[in-house]
């Protein structure tokens, strides 16, 4: 297999996993925001100001893999964005906790997996849409 192949079908993958990440964000986020009193009972010590924004990010999310499938440059700087807009919100995040403020054990895990997940769907995306 040559190499553009593999930077083709990479970034294929990648759409798939940003839009399908986005749709399972939108779904747990509505639930916990706006689902019955036992969905936003679930969501325990929640940060609003987190759960809002992966919410939020959720929609983000499919549009920027929808870019991605169809090879838009500008998916790749959404790609970037989305990054570094969670990266800050894990920074506030961290600070919320250091200053003593409620927060679910889980949410640091998610907040690496949001990172990972778009750091990796971010260099696909340069590798691929480079020139």
């Amino acid at each position: 297999m040559s190499q553009p192949n593999v930077s083709v079908w990479g970034l294929k993958a990648a759409a798939v996993v940003g839009m399908v990440f986005g749709l399972m964000t939108i779904v747990s986020g509505g639930n916990a925001l706006f689902g019955d009193a036992a969905a936003r009972a679930a969501v325990g010590k929640a940060v609003p100001f987190v759960l809002w924004f992966n919410f939020a990010a959720g929609f983000v999310y499919v549009v920027a893999g929808a870019g991605l499938l169809f090879r838009r440059r500008w998916a790749l700087w959404l790609s970037v964005a989305i990054l570094v807009a969670t990266i800050l919100v894990f920074i506030a995040f961290a600070i919320h906790a250091q200053q003593g403020g409620l927060y679910e054990t889980r949410t640091v895990g998610a907040m690496i997996l949001r990172i990972s997940v778009w750091a990796m769907i971010a260099y696909l995306a340069r590798h691929s849409l480079r020139g």
